[in-house]
Parts: structure tokens; sequence; C-alpha cells
């Protein structure tokens, strides 16, 4: 039995792909195999086809017609045992019916939204002209005591330079370098840092600003807008974006327009898992 199937096999996969011709003659109706009198067709194979992950998809095409028929006699063979239908299957052929047609919609709702007006109308909404984050260049001395902030202060009110006590007198990373901590934007410093310097003008200092780090002196060299995001950068989360819309603003539409009655919450939440469909 296993060597004449797969000697059938073969002939059909000969026949239907051994030319370009013979492939472009085959139609969802072409018979691939008989099971026991049940015709297996190329459109069974492909509604299989279909639902496979996508990693199996670009799998050659030989594997995956050889797969494909034998996962489809298997499944007939095994099924072809069941003498009479199990209770429930009335109720999961429903969901199946339920769950393919609202993907049809939901796959053409998604196709249908996306057009290049619709990508540039989300572009420049999303990242209006001087909608760029805010980047701030900065320079610290970091102290251990108030005190010793409130000393460095008075010396920068008399004229001295920032960075040369900086270099002097922090205790951080960066004072060998003036103090100097580059450009930084929004979460990327302890939350009463980032907060002293957002209330600044370029070309100012404050402090103390107490962290848990110790005591900040904080001179704001410059800040500036970054550009937006190239729009082919953005483009697959644009797409995303409004096909998310689409599907939900249909869905509120029908259910403004469909009379959408719930229980009256009287249910058990807990059947779901006291009751089982399969043991009915």
């Amino acid at each position: 039995m296993v060597k004449s199937h797969s000697i059938f096999r073969g002939m059909a996969f000969a026949l239907l792909f051994s030319s370009p011709l013979a492939a472009e003659e085959a139609n969802l109706d072409t018979v691939v195999a008989t099971v026991g009198g049940t015709e297996l067709t190329i459109g069974h194979m492909l509604d299989v086809k279909r639902q496979l992950p996508e990693q199996y998809q670009t799998l050659e095409s030989s594997v995956l017609f050889n797969g494909i028929i034998d996962q489809l006699i298997q499944q007939e063979l095994l099924s072809g045992t069941i003498t009479d239908d199990p209770s429930w299957l009335g109720t999961a052929m429903e969901n199946q019916r339920r769950n393919i047609l609202s993907s049809v919609v939901i796959n053409a709702l998604r196709a249908a939204a996306i057009t290049e007006d619709a990508l540039q109308t989300a572009y420049a909404s999303k990242f209006p002209e001087g909608s760029g984050e805010q980047e701030y260049k900065a320079s610290h001395i970091l102290v251990e005591t108030e005190q010793e902030a409130r000393d460095l202060l008075v010396m920068l009110d008399d004229g001295a330079d920032f960075g040369g006590l900086a270099t002097e007198h922090s205790t951080g990373p960066s004072g060998p370098h003036g103090g100097d901590l580059g450009w930084f934007g929004k979460g990327q410093m302890v939350t009463p840092f980032e907060n002293a310097v957002m209330g600044m003008d370029a070309g100012t200092y404050t402090g103390p600003v107490q962290t848990q780090f110790g005591y900040h002196l904080i001179f704001l060299n410059d800040r500036r807008v970054t550009a937006p995001p190239p729009f082919e950068d953005v483009r697959g989360e644009l797409e995303v974006e409004i096909q998310n819309a689409a599907v939900e603003g249909h869905l509120r539409g029908l259910i403004a327009n469909t009379d959408v009655v719930m229980s009256d919450g009287t249910i058990d939440p807990s059947v779901l898992s006291t009751l089982d469909l399969m043991a009915n």
C-alpha cells in the first residue's frame, strides 16, 4: 500500500510539473490523489498551503507539494475511520467558517486601505515639520555635597570657566573632559537632571540639582530639534497603523449598526474551565 502510494505520488508530480505547459493546464479541480473514492485536488492543497507558517511558504515546490499531499492523504485516511461525527463538530465548523470569512474581510480592508496618498497623509500627520525630538548638549559638574556645589556656583557667578571647574572638581567620568556629556534626548538622563535641562536656555547654567549620584551644576551648551525619520524608514510602520485603523473603523461602524446583545452577566466565567466541548 505504501509502495503504490509512493509510485502514484511520483506519477502525479511528474504529470503536473514535468513541463511549464502541464503546470499551466492544472487548475483548482485537478485531482492529485483519490483516497477510498474521495478526490483530493489542487484546490485542497492550496488551502493547506495558505494556512502554513511563513517559513514554509518558500520551500522548494517539490518539497512543499509532497509534504502537503502526504498530509492530506493521511488526514483523509484517519478521518475515514470515524463512523459518527463528534457532537461538537458542527460548533467547530461554525467557528472555522466565522474565522475564515472574517479573515477575508480583514484582508480586503487592509489591502484597500494602503494607497500612496494615505501613506503620505499619515506621514505628514505623524511627523509634521519641526516635530522632531528635542536634543540637548550639556556639561555638568558633579560633587558629593550641596555645599560644595554652592561654593562652585559662587565661583561661576564670579566668572569662573565652567569647563575648567568641571575638570578640577567634578567626580563624574566626564570631569576630565570639562564635564561634557555630549548630545542626549528625553529619557536618557535621570529625571531631576532631565527636568532641569529641559527648562534651560542655551548658554546658561543652573544648580545645584540633586540626583542619586550627588549634586550637579549644569551648563546647557545647545539644544536642537532632530529631523523626522525618512518616509521609507517608517513606511512599514505607517502601513500597519493605516490598516489597523481601517479595520477598527469598519468594526465600529458594524457595531453601531448591528443589534449586539450580551448576556445579563449571570454566566459564571469558570465554565470555560469546568466544561469540556470534546467530552460531549
